[in-house]
C-alpha cells in the first residue's frame, strides 16, 4: 500500500485524458464544420488520435507544469546562489559593469 496513491494519480490522468479526447472531439465538432464546408465531425476515436497527434507534433503535456520548473528555474536558482555568495565589493563590481552600455563592455 505504500505507492497507492501513485495508482489512484495514474488512474486519475488517464480519466483526464480522456476528458480531454472528449472535449477536443466536442470542440472540432462544434467549430470546424461551422467555419470550413466540407468538413466531417469525428468521433471520440478520431479526436483521440487528434490529441496524439498534436502531442507529438507540439509537444504538450509535458507534465512539469509552468512557470518555475524545469532546467529554466534551476539556472535561475544557481545565478541568484552564485549573486548570493559573493562579497559586497564584488556585487558592487558586478552591478556596476551591468550598468555600463553594452559598446562600452570590455572583453
Amino acid at each position: 500500500m505504500k505507492y497507492a496513491w501513485m495508482r489512484w494519480m495514474k488512474g486519475l490522468m488517464l480519466v483526464l485524458f480522456a476528458a480531454l479526447a472528449a472535449v477536443v472531439m466536442w470542440l472540432w465538432n462544434w467549430v470546424m464544420p461551422a467555419l470550413f464546408q466540407g468538413v466531417q465531425i469525428i468521433d471520440y476515436w478520431h479526436a483521440l488520435g487528434l490529441l496524439v497527434l498534436c502531442r507529438i507534433l507540439f509537444g504538450g503535456f509535458r507534465g512539469h507544469g509552468g512557470g518555475h520548473g524545469g532546467w529554466h528555474g534551476h539556472r535561475h536558482w544557481q545565478k541568484w546562489q552564485k549573486l548570493n555568495d559573493m562579497t559586497p565589493e564584488e556585487r558592487e563590481q558586478f552591478f556596476q559593469h551591468r550598468r555600463r552600455p553594452f559598446g562600452q563592455r570590455e572583453q
